[in-house]
Order: structure tokens, then sequence, then C-alpha cells
């Protein structure tokens, strides 16, 4: 086939394949020691981001956009009037490889539309990782869509030749799943979930047993759900996750916003897509809850069930717990100091750090890297400086909503004279 015809099919199973945000690409150790292609060893393959924060490093495409369901979120269901492609199994291992040549691409990212059947299209996905690994000796990264309803066989084969493995339950609750994608079952999602948990639980075991265990999905696995296409608030999406991350295991979930694509009444109405604001809040909802101590209640309840699009949801926490602070940042515990807005994960790190040596004042803290001008408000320090006098919740909120625009402007301001 010629290059022309190649072409034409990788812009459009490429751009069919930008909706599904999934594709971390970091956590597996699959160590290059025999001369192949490729290394996703320690920290994982390098990756980009575009402006949106969506992750371009690897060649992330679909093995076709052709689909015998009719999610109506969906741009490539069966009944949208789209231009249709698909790429043989070999031809999707050849662009990986001349790609990677190149250093176009660190790894792939492989998902599908589902063509006969979910066990038809599983198999060719395992094909390709397959031929890649054994017959290429490509030791670069790869994360493989599992398909809803494939066999456990073709999910253990799956989990031998792909770094991270990920279904997408796509919804954040099962009515939202029947009301916008009636012919699929929430239940084909669950089960390979729950079968990839076990499989990667037992593959931990057998590897702290037997150093020379094949790997299994060593970077486990993930899922998305779009957010915005049916009625589930912020409630429901953070809850959900949690139960994937605490019952799963799963080492991440994404949020996708929806994109409008049809006309279908059952939709939200043509032309507003999800904010990206709101996408944002709740990947840093979610890193509070996987990085920073925080329970899923603390973050966001029954009386508030969407987040501030406003302020970030640390704040917003520490704005309805003043009774908590402020905190003496010499005294108090590595997680009571992940808490303090304005101060990061990597920065409580150095504050425990550093206080081993000398009491902190507001001149060390600076120096450290936390954002004065939000922690000062939750916070005491060895420093002659005045004690700031109490404010109330919505006083500190704006004195904070303030100087981020001010900062905004000025940066603004600052850009405009270069021009």
């Amino acid at each position: 086939m010629s290059w022309d015809r190649i072409s034409e099919k990788l812009t459009i199973l490429a751009d069919a394949a930008k909706y599904d945000v999934s594709c971390a690409s970091s956590g597996s150790k699959r160590k290059n020691d025999n001369k192949g292609l490729g290394n996703a060893e320690g920290m994982g393959i390098c990756h980009a981001y575009t402006e949106d924060g969506r992750c371009v490093s690897l060649l992330k495409i679909l093995l076709t956009n052709v689909c015998i369901y009719d999610c109506l979120y969906c741009v490539s269901r069966k009944s949208n009037d789209i231009k249709r492609a698909g790429f043989t199994v070999n031809e999707v291992v050849e662009l990986t490889i001349n790609f990677y040549r190149r250093n176009y691409i660190e790894g792939l990212f492989l998902s599908s539309g589902i063509f006969k059947n979910a066990d038809y299209t599983m198999e060719r996905l395992v094909l390709i990782a397959k031929k890649l690994r054994t017959e290429h000796n490509f030791n670069g990264y790869i994360h493989l869509k599992a398909i809803p309803g494939a066999s456990k066989e073709l999910l253990d084969e799956a989990g031998r030749w792909a770094d991270r493995l990920s279904v997408n339950i796509e919804m954040p609750t099962e009515s939202g799943l029947k009301l916008l994608a009636p012919d699929k079952n929430r239940d084909d999602m669950i089960h390979p979930i729950k079968y990839l948990k076990s499989a990667i639980i037992q593959n931990r075991e057998e590897k702290a047993l037997f150093k020379k265990a094949p790997l299994f999905a060593p970077a486990g696995q993930s899922t998305q759900m779009v957010i915005g296409a049916s009625p589930e608030n912020d409630m429901h999406i953070l809850h959900t996750a949690n139960y994937f991350y605490d019952k799963m295991k799963l080492k991440r979930v994404y949020y996708s916003g929806y994109v409008p694509i049809s006309t279908d009444n059952r939709l939200p109405v043509i032309g507003t897509p999800v904010p990206m604001i709101r996408e944002n809040r709740l990947y840093q909802a979610d890193w509070l809850m996987r990085f920073y101590g925080f329970d899923v209640k603390e973050i966001i309840s029954p009386d508030n069930p969407f987040l501030d699009l406003e302020i970030d949801p640390k704040l917003s926490w520490a704005l309805r717990n003043l009774h908590l602070f402020p905190i003496d940042i010499n005294k108090a515990d590595l997680s009571v100091i992940k808490r303090i807005p304005g101060i990061g994960v990597t920065s409580a790190l150095k504050i425990v750090a550093a206080r081993k040596f000398n009491k902190l004042n507001w001149e060390h803290l600076k120096q450290i890297g936390i954002v004065i001008s939000r922690a000062k408000y939750f916070i005491t320090c060895n420093s002659p400086q005045a004690v700031l006098k109490e404010f109330m919740p919505h006083e500190i909120r704006q004195f904070i909503l303030q100087h981020g625009n001010s900062k905004y402007k000025a940066s603004f301001s600052t850009q405009l004279s270069l021009f």
C-alpha cells in the first residue's frame, strides 16, 4: 500500500484518538537489556503536553474508527457520517517502529473502535503488541485499551506485552451509560477491571518471590470518564473515581470534557463544550485524594455537589475549615502541612527536612518555594512579622482572587510590552 494511503489513515485515526485522554506513560520498568529498540525503565518514557494538558508523546491512534456501537458522545459511533479507516496489524507495527527510529515518539497508545465483536478487536490489539515485543525487540512504552467483553485469555496476553492497560468506563454512573450508550453493559467494563486488578496483584507477588517472573502490565491500569455529556455532578464523578482508586487499585482516572459532536436531544446543548476549568478542578481534586491524604467527602458534599470554578479544591476546603488554622509550620506533621493552601507535596517535604536545622521564617519559606501570598492566611512561623488579624472566609477568598488577578494582569502587561 502506498504511503499516501497510510498517511490518510494516520490522519483519520490519530484525529479520532484525540478524544481519549488516558495516555499516562510513567510507572513502567521494562528494561532494555538485550540491544532492542526503546526503553521504558525507571520513570517511563518522556512525554510532552499540548496547551490543554493532553499527552501527545506517544503514537496515539485507533486501530480503526469503525464501530458496531452507537454511543451518542463518541465521534466514531456507527451513525456518525465520518470517513472510516482501519490499519492492518503490520501497518501499526511498521508505523511504530519507523516513528520511533525517527525520534518522533517514545511508545504506542493504541485503542480501537469495536468491529465485529470484542474478542475479534482485542485479538488484533494484542497481536500488534506481541509483534513489537517478539519480532522487533521493542522495549518502548505500550499502552493498550482492553476492550470490554474480551476474554480473560486475551486480557492475560495483553498484560504480558503491554506496560499499561485501560478499560474506559465512559460515564460516571450506570444510569448515564444507559442513557447515552444503551447497547453497552456496565458489567462488561467492570469485570475486566476486576480481573486485571487480581492479575496485577498476583504478578507483583510472584515478582517478589521470583525475580525472573514475567512482567504483567507493570504500569498498572487506568480508566477514563466523559464528563458533561450526562447529567452527573462533580460529587458523582469524584465518588466514582474514589471507588476505582480504593477498590480497583487503578493508577489513574482521567476526565475528558465532552466535546459537542451530536444533535441528539439527550445530550447537552450543542455548542457548549465542558469548560476546561471544570476538567482542571477535577484533576486537582483527584490529586488531593491520591497525594495529599484527602478523603473524597472532605473535598465535596451533597450541599455543594460541584467544585468551585473560581478557586482550587484545597483552598475551598481550607476556607470551609478555618477553625483548623493557623498551623505552626515548625511543629505540624507532614500530613497537616500538605493540606495548607500554597504548599505542594515537594515543598512540604522540604519544610520538614529544613526545620531540623533551623526554625523557619517567612524568608526561608519563600526560598523553599511556597506561595506566600496564599499560605500566609493559614500558617505561623518563626518571624518578627506581625501575625495577620483574623479574616472571614469570604475576605480571604477575595484577597487571594484579587492577588491572582493582579498577577495575571501584570504578566499580561509585561507580555504586551514585548511586542
